[in-house]
């Protein structure tokens, strides 16, 4: 199981402390480093300055949101990255939820979320083989564009670039039964958001064996300290967040999955008091028990018994949210 930092979405301005450890988990031998996005910050401006920045660690984007760009420009943004750094990028892939796409990007969340997702790696798959013009009798991602209000003159291209490498991941995130499924047969990779190292199994629907060199890349939250409660605050409060403020009550991926977790009645109080405006109380209402299944919180005798079963599952990456270099060292000093 291999180490990868990530460091998530900007908040009110750029983390003074991001560029620090990124070049803090090179030294240390981390694989890879993640940015986001959310509505603030891009992820691949911010990738981009940590690839100046740094020599062998891997790139990647955990997640860039699909409605922020058409296929093609993700696929010219990662082809990019992918030659400015030598060949160390991977693309990771979320389609978000209606309350962004519509509230953010300004465009209808799609009607058929697998349909869209699966069109949408198709044509970035096809841009990064260039092996002929993209060509995609699509729903949502026709290629050329063959909608009534065009004028039919669109013509079939390929990338003028070569891409560097035909095979750069694509990786998804994927929350839902039906969706993890399809990522499992269109993707090279897997982003869970909440992954139960004990329960992964079964909260995801994952009973037959994962195909040789698929990546299963979770995200956790690690702190190395005493006092677990307090250690375990920030991982409410980004529960907090995405359960409560990412999505509409009646439609929200994250509380959804929660529940499937066992935690549906906390779920939907977590999101009544964040609709509320009573943010600091949904904080609270999430269960630390939900809290710390997700996570790597406590001293480090208690980090390495949990990270030893964070080992016996699939998981090839694990990508760690960590707010100090000593915390990214006690991780790498357990899992060397």
């Amino acid at each position: 199981m291999r180490l990868g930092l990530a460091l998530g979405y900007w908040g009110r301005g750029p983390s003074p402390t991001s560029l620090d450890l990124a070049r803090e988990a090179e030294r240390l031998g981390y694989h890879s480093v993640w940015t986001a996005e959310a509505w603030g910050s891009d992820a691949f401006t911010a990738l981009t300055w940590i690839a100046a920045h740094t020599s062998r660690i891997r790139l990647g984007t955990a997640v860039a949101q699909m409605a922020a760009r058409t296929p093609t420009a993700t696929a010219m943004h990662a082809l990019t990255l992918d030659h400015l750094s030598g060949g160390r990028m991977s693309l990771g892939l979320g389609l978000s939820g209606p309350q962004v796409v519509e509230g953010w990007y300004g465009r209808p969340f799609p009607r058929s979320p697998l349909t869209a997702t699966r069109e949408y790696v198709d044509v970035v798959k096809q841009v990064l083989r260039r092996e002929g013009p993209v060509t995609l009798d699509g729903r949502y991602h026709p290629h050329p564009y063959n909608g009534p209000d065009g004028t039919g003159l669109g013509k079939p291209l390929k990338p003028i670039t070569h891409p560097l490498r035909a095979e750069l991941p694509v990786l998804l995130g994927a929350e839902g039964p039906k969706n993890v499924a399809q990522t499992l047969r269109i993707a090279d990779g897997w982003l869970p958001l909440y992954w139960s190292p004990t329960r992964w199994a079964e909260v995801y629907g994952l009973t037959a064996p994962l195909r040789d060199g698929f990546l299963v890349a979770p995200m956790v939250r690690a702190q190395v300290c005493e006092d677990i409660a307090a250690g375990l605050l920030p991982v409410k409060a980004m529960l907090g967040f995405y359960i409560g403020g990412m999505g509409h009550t009646a439609r929200n991926f994250h509380a959804d999955l929660m529940g499937r977790m066992g935690y549906e009645a906390e779920a939907r109080r977590v999101q009544e008091l964040f609709a509320a405006g009573r943010r600091e109380e949904a904080v609270l209402a999430v269960p630390d028990a939900f809290a710390d299944e997700i996570s790597l919180v406590g001293p480090r005798e208690r980090i390495a018994e949990r990270l030893a079963e964070w080992r016996k599952g699939p998981v090839t990456d694990l990508l760690v949210t960590a707010p100090d270099p000593m915390t990214l060292r006690t991780l790498a000093e357990l899992n060397s």
